[in-house]
């Protein structure tokens, strides 16, 4: 992001190399050239004026989106954390029944396969 000190800076220094330039190569009379300088410098200032008040807008305005991006990240972090203890607490009752059951479906597959085993060895 540009520096609003350089940005005035640059804008100043531009100025003033086109003042000089001008200076050189019019052909005008003093009284003319001294009114069109006084003009130029004056809208100089201005636009100087506009840039600084637009800059100050915008930093205001990147300020104010991050602190409402900072709380809504928070927010957001508050809510998925609350949603991830909500499934934790849905889902573990359930876990123990699974695990059960399949302590079980381990003891059965056990059985059968030793039977299966012996009938095969008196065979």
């Amino acid at each position: 992001m540009i520096n609003a000190k350089s940005l005035v800076l640059g804008v100043l220094a531009g100025g003033i190399v086109g003042a000089a330039a001008t200076l050189l190569t019019t052909p005008k009379a003093g009284k003319e050239l001294r009114t069109d300088v006084k003009e130029k410098g004056d809208d100089a200032i201005r636009y100087i004026n506009h840039l600084t008040s637009e800059g100050v807008d915008i930093k205001e305005q990147i300020t104010k989106t991050s602190k409402e991006g900072a709380a809504l990240i928070k927010d957001l972090s508050v809510d998925i954390k609350n949603s991830i203890e909500s499934w934790k607490k849905t889902v573990e009752p359930h876990q123990k029944n699974i695990q059960k059951y399949l302590t079980q479906i381990e003891e059965s597959l056990k059985e059968l396969e030793e039977k299966t085993q012996s009938k095969t060895e008196s065979n």
